[in-house]
């Protein structure tokens, strides 16, 4: 069994060390991250946790033997939250097992603000355990044991599982490519396979962290597997991160779409409907109009066309297109129609590329922008179904863009410019574009076997975002089969964050349906095509409205936009009169004309989220004026009907 540096020869010879501002400095072949970082400060020394070596996440403790451009990273760097979170599903694996002997260990990574790990357990495990798993993390993290890998040979770590116990671990090691180095990490007498890197010790850890629920999942993600019990945490740096982190969740749970969705009357699901299949109410209808009505604005002045295609197809269709071969899990399955396979639509692709080859073509006529507000429909498994997040039934914001190359660059950032308008309007100021590329050791598997057109589009896509002064990340393997993408991720209002739009280059589908354009040489060319579809889905859509805004919706999208409330019977007429105008004016008003007090009459229209109350007293109908007050904002005075309006209107038109 090896550390660090046993797997090479020692060398006298120096090497040549390069720091993050360009110095370069000599040092011995075979020195390690934490003596790099001494030899510069002491102060250093002590607050290092990991070091960047050629780009490489290492251990402090990993041997360098080469001239090496090296980056020693303290606590706040942003790789070493990912760090610190594995770290505490090792500590969390460990104290498990202490205190639950016989328990064995699967799988336990970092994810997104926390970890996991999944566990076999000899007896049922039940969610008051968490304390005392907690109070054990504690433990271990201030004994500040080091952390220490080693790599052992596989058939020894084989051995070696399987003789305690942990079958898991040893099937893990055996689907293995037999190259890959078998790392193991010990903490004092606990060990797990993994590949690094960790921090130096236990206690640079922290205890910033809380575990937080218990769940079940199948091994490897395969309900045909044997079910494993599944711990949550989540981990920090700080006590303060972990606070602002856990109030969010707080936040969250009061913004639940399905919650404030059942409250407002906006959706609703049905077992004899279908899991997934939303049903949604007049409140809600109103919502998805009026985004169609924003979307449809904005796509008639950007010069598109509108197509409607239907909700089933052969699927030979799809078969040509690759999208049967790549997504047939995610699609309903097959019905036999007249000797044909048919399927539920779960895009729009195919059938925009046959409305295209409908007719012939010529650059004239490029770019071609063809949208469509689609049904489409995916089978999406039932323990993955949430709310309006992920359904099996959804409206699609779509459209595709046939353009020629020259043409791209300005229709591709033409598209994301259409994201931050939205953007704007919507109040989401945190957002990121990620470009997705391709893997180029996954060509014909994973992805479409065109290396050249892969390197070609996806340095077009990054022009495109470079010559817009847009912010993006690259995120390798991620592209869809046909082409790459831009994935972008917007946070709400309390800082929760959620996939929104995609905006999609394909370069090789085109030419399996055989589109062509005639260009200026009376030459057949093959156009590229652009997939964008900048609000998602109304369904993913709404959900994240609902939680943005808490269900207080603008003026311009909510439901009821006021509601008229009468200080007495004896001006319900004049009430009545308000009520018609307005209603005839195009908002949407509702009276309340119960036999209730006024402080209850508010209380319940600023329950049902009601942005604005109209108030009819004596004055009001004397004068024929209204007084009205707003949601957060309180009286608003009085005001002349017209006038009223007007002002109304104008916020409405504006989408303020």
């Amino acid at each position: 069994m090896a550390q660090y540096g046993e797997l090479n020869n020692m060398s006298n010879k120096n090497i040549v060390i390069t720091l993050p501002d360009g110095t370069s400095i000599d040092k011995p072949a075979g020195i390690t991250g934490l003596e790099i970082a001494e030899g510069i400060s002491m102060g250093l020394a002590k607050q290092s946790i990991l070091i960047e070596v050629n780009g490489q996440l290492r251990d402090l403790s990993y041997q360098i033997f080469e001239d090496s451009k090296i980056n020693i990273l303290k606590k706040d760097a942003d790789v070493a939250l990912e760090t610190i979170r594995h770290d505490c599903a090792h500590i969390m694996a460990e104290a498990v097992q202490d205190l639950f002997p016989g328990t064995q260990v699967t799988i336990g990574p970092a994810i997104d603000n926390g970890f996991y790990y999944d566990f076999a357990f000899k007896k049922p495990f039940v969610s008051d355990d968490i304390n005392k798993i907690e109070k054990r993390m504690i433990e271990i993290i201030e004994k500040d044991t080091p952390f220490i890998r080693e790599v052992w040979d596989r058939d020894e770590a084989i051995t070696y599982f399987e003789k305690a116990g942990e079958l898991y671990k040893s099937q893990i090691i055996k689907d293995l490519p037999k190259d890959e180095q078998i790392s193991i990490y010990k903490q004092g007498d606990w060990l797990d396979l993994c590949r690094g890197p960790h921090l130096p010790s236990t206690k640079h850890i922290g205890t910033s962290f809380k575990l937080m629920k218990v769940a079940g999942a199948y091994w490897r993600g395969d309900e045909n597997n044997e079910m494993l019990t599944r711990i949550y945490g989540t981990a920090w740096r700080t006590d303060k991160e972990l606070k602002n982190y856990l109030n969010m969740l707080k936040e969250a749970e009061k913004r639940d779409h399905r919650k404030i969705g059942k409250e407002m009357k906006l959706f609703t699901f049905d077992d004899e409907v279908g899991p997934g299949l939303p049903l949604w109410l007049p409140n809600g209808s109103i919502l998805i109009e009026e985004l169609e009505k924003l979307a449809k604005e904005t796509e008639d002045l950007a010069g598109y066309d509108r197509v409607k295609t239907p909700h089933i197809t052969k699927g030979t269709l799809y078969e040509k297109s690759g999208h049967l071969s790549h997504y047939e899990d995610s699609m309903f399955p097959a019905m036999d129609i007249d000797g044909n396979k048919y399927y539920l639509k779960p895009m729009n692709c195919p059938h925009h590329h046959k409305i295209y080859a409908s007719s012939p073509r010529t650059y004239k006529e490029l770019p071609l922008r063809l949208c469509e507000y689609g049904t489409c429909y995916r089978y999406e498994k039932s323990g993955q179904l949430f709310g309006l997040m992920r359904v099996r039934s959804m409206q699609m914001n779509d459209a595709h863009i046939y353009c020629t190359e020259s043409q791209f660059k300005e229709e591709f950032l033409a598209v994301c410019k259409m994201y931050l308008k939205y953007f704007e309007i919507f109040g989401i100021e945190k957002y990121e574009m990620r470009l997705s590329l391709h893997d180029p050791n996954k060509l014909g598997e994973k992805y479409v076997d065109e290396p050249e057109l892969w390197i070609k589009t996806e340095n077009l896509v990054r022009e495109s975002l470079i010559d817009g002064k847009l912010n993006f990340v690259e995120i390798p393997g991620e592209a869809a089969f046909y082409g790459p993408k831009i994935d972008v991720q917007v946070w709400s209002a309390i800082g929760r964050e959620f996939t929104l739009a995609t905006n999609q280059v394909d370069f090789a589908v085109p030419s399996r349906f055989g589109l062509t354009y005639i260009d200026k040489d009376n030459k057949e060319h093959t156009p590229l095509c652009i997939h964008r579809a900048p609000l998602g889905t109304h369904e993913r859509f709404i959900g994240f409205l609902i939680e943005h805004y808490a269900g207080n919706f603008p003026l311009w999208l909510t439901p009821t936009q006021m509601v008229i409330i009468p200080i007495s019977d004896k001006f319900n007429d004049y009430s009545t009169l308000v009520f018609n105008k307005l209603r005839n004016k195009g908002f949407r008003v509702k009276i309340d004309q119960r036999k209730e007090k006024m402080g209850a009459k508010i209380r319940t229209a600023e329950l049902n989220k009601i942005p604005i109350m109209i108030i009819i007293g004596e004055r009001e109908s004397n004068e024929n004026k209204i007084s009205f007050r707003r949601k957060f904002q309180g009286d608003q005075g009085s005001v002349d009907v017209d006038q009223f309006i007007e002002q109304m209107n104008d916020e409405i038109v504006l989408r303020k």
